[in-house]
């Protein structure tokens, strides 16, 4: 759908009918009525156009903010997106990285011929293309007014998209679950991390923010679409996303701390699970019935407790590892402790100086996954020599 110049069309028409009429009174004839009453249906056929252009106009400017209305909807809101099966991208780099990975766009709408271009236009064959205007701040004004170019496209799957190793490298057998990441701006810098790491996957429990919401894209700058992310799982889902032999660890910073002058470790002041920023303990009602055997007796688990603490620095990785970080209001969930006592795990401890309270969980995130990919091309490395 493309704009035409209605209102020079106007002007145009409107002009033509100037001259018509000033032409018919300035000739009019008793003797030549025959072309007075030809130019009379010529203005009356030029009046009956501009008034369906005026309509034409009117009917296109409806269409237009009914469709942007529906694109603002959908980036707002996180049940319309799962309802529709649709999410919104914004930025020529971000839609170019989903194309790329295999997604499927939809429509496409563009204010700069020049981004539409740099766009793999092969890939656009069955998407329907729109100019608009984005100087109308009716239109984008929940989206990212600075973007000329933004699309709707299927919500993507991982199991659906490619991952480039070329493009990427080769993933290392390490997979990142999210714990009750709500913020979108830590979900965000935690997929970049996972993606700058080379993750082989990010897990999110059903507690974390929607991947898809528009914060979280803006802020992931392609990440999505650079690893396996699979939102809103259950822990009984989570293992199957896991190879059996997975070896999962927790990250800790709460249980020790460094002293300022020898670098001794010191425990700090017992605290219960839920005052710590990354263990919170759940109100269980005494008696729970679990489907799966595993979890049976789970309501008496004491969080973690029976987990070893470690440094970070020290040897944690094993053949595919797995690390969860939990969110900084709601921290790590029983679920997730008891997890990694069934596999072996460890509490991961990044120590620090006393009196500092926590980390910022995507910040842990990034210095443990690239200690863990350090350990992994290492332990790899040993296992070719």
């Amino acid at each position: 759908m493309c704009f035409l110049n209605i209102k020079a069309c106007q002007h145009i028409m409107l002009h033509q009918i100037h001259k018509i009429m000033i032409f018919k009174k300035a000739s009019y004839d008793p003797f030549n009525k025959f072309w007075g009453e030809k130019i009379q249906k010529l203005s009356f056929c030029i009046l009956h156009l501009v008034d369906v252009v005026f309509t034409v106009k009117c009917h296109l400017t409806f269409n237009l903010h009914c469709i942007c209305r529906r694109l603002v909807s959908i980036a707002r809101s996180k049940k319309l997106r799962e309802q529709q099966g649709k999410v919104v991208l914004e930025g020529k780099r971000l839609i170019r990285s989903a194309l790329d990975a295999g997604a499927v766009a939809q429509t496409v709408y563009f204010s700069s011929v020049d981004a539409l271009r740099e766009l793999p236009l092969d890939k656009l064959s069955r998407t329907s293309i729109v100019k608009v205007r984005k100087e109308d701040p009716k239109i984008w004004s929940d989206l990212d007014i600075s973007k000329n170019i933004i699309a709707i496209f299927k919500r993507p799957e991982a199991s659906h998209l490619t991952f480039s190793e070329e493009k990427y490298g080769k993933p290392v057998p390490l997979t990142l679950i999210c714990d009750n990441v709500r913020d979108p701006g830590n979900l965000a810098a935690v997929l970049r991390s996972a993606a700058a790491a080379g993750c082989h996957s990010v897990l999110l429990t059903k507690g974390c923010v929607d991947v898809w919401e528009p914060k979280v894209l803006r802020a992931a700058m392609g990440a999505h679409f650079c690893l396996p992310v699979i939102p809103s799982l259950t822990w009984s889902d989570i293992p199957s996303h896991l190879p059996k032999t997975a070896t999962i660890h927790v990250a800790d910073n709460c249980s020790t701390t460094l002293t300022e002058d020898n670098n001794t470790v010191i425990p700090q002041q017992q605290k219960k699970p839920s005052d710590y920023g990354w263990v919170r303990g759940h109100q269980y009602p005494r008696k729970v019935e679990y489907e799966d055997d595993d979890f049976c007796g789970f309501e008496d688990y004491d969080s973690g407790k029976s987990l070893e603490t470690q440094y970070y620095y020290i040897d944690w990785v094993a053949r595919h590892t797995g690390l969860v970080i939990g969110g900084e209001s709601h921290g790590l969930s029983r679920e997730a402790l008891r997890l990694a006592e069934r596999t072996g795990g460890r509490r991961l401890l990044i120590p620090m100086v006393y009196g500092v309270d926590s980390l910022n969980s995507a910040m842990a995130a990034s210095i443990l996954l690239f200690e863990g990919r350090k350990q992994l091309l290492s332990l790899a490395e040993k296992i070719r020599s």
